[in-house]
């Protein structure tokens, strides 16, 4: 499970270069359940100003200085509200077992 201070330096990491509506940590950390192997799940609600997996490439390389393996999953705010009430659904685990790391 991610410490206090590994959650905080996400968040700072990612507002210094993007600008999400929200950042939810979900799977395995969030849930208590990871081991050294675990990468960190992310969700980021964000608006989508060009390719959203140049997006989500962008976000993981600026992520790699924390050392640690990242992926992370770009949805809209629409999407997100759309989504998150399918069972399924990325935004649904986040809905229900994610840790809001950010949220403007």
């Amino acid at each position: 499970m991610l410490s206090e201070l590994e959650k905080k330096q996400i968040r700072e990491r990612i507002l210094s270069k993007f600008k999400p509506e929200k950042i939810i940590l979900f799977g395995s950390q969030a849930r208590g359940t990871a081991d050294e192997k675990s990468d960190i799940d992310l969700l980021v609600i964000a608006s989508i100003t060009e390719d959203r997996f140049i997006m989500m490439n962008k976000m993981c390389s600026w992520l790699l200085a924390l050392n640690h393996a990242f992926d992370v999953i770009i949805l809209t705010e629409k999407e997100f509200e759309r989504d998150k009430k399918y069972p399924g659904t990325i935004a649904r685990y986040a809905t229900k077992e994610g840790i809001i790391l950010y949220e403007r």
